[in-house]
């Protein structure tokens, strides 16, 4: 199956329904106060401060990712999420090796993420991808359920 990964709108009706699906799959594991997807913005994902991107299989908007510059040579990873039926497809990893390859012509020198203790696929993908676990960063520093990872580009 062919996945076309492309920079699509924030607010687009698919990016919408994307993030609302995860927004849901994340409420059903985590607190309010531990999720911090719903914090990213559209003004976070603007051309030169970050991106946001959908993939697509056939046509059809399965999965989504999103970066956003933290400082002048860390850019952070987010909203990475893949439609439950279309997982184990290698989707995942095509959208972060997207966003990594995005993260370089943005000049970025350090990759980092939050993902949660109870998403084992999430941690694993990022393991796989070269990422190495670091202490919790930010608005992330001291939440239990939260582990952070960082990979240098």
């Amino acid at each position: 199956m062919k996945i076309a990964i492309g920079v699509e709108p924030f607010d687009s009706p698919d990016a919408r329904r994307l993030v609302e699906a995860l927004d849901a799959h994340l409420a059903g594991r985590y607190k309010p106060e531990h999720r911090f997807g719903p914090h990213l913005k559209a003004e976070h994902v603007a051309p030169g401060i970050g991106t946001f991107v959908v993939a697509r299989a056939e046509g059809r908007a399965v999965g989504c990712g999103a970066l956003r510059r933290r400082d002048p040579t860390t850019v952070e990873v987010k909203r990475m999420y893949v439609e439950p039926a279309m997982r184990g497809r290698g989707i995942a990893m095509q959208i972060l090796e997207h966003l990594e390859s995005t993260a370089r012509t943005m000049g970025g020198e350090r990759l980092v993420l939050e993902t949660g203790i109870h998403q084992a696929q999430a941690i694993g993908l990022y393991r796989a991808a070269d990422f190495n676990a670091v202490d919790c960063f930010d608005e992330y520093a001291g939440i239990p359920t939260s582990v952070c990872f960082e990979k240098t580009l």
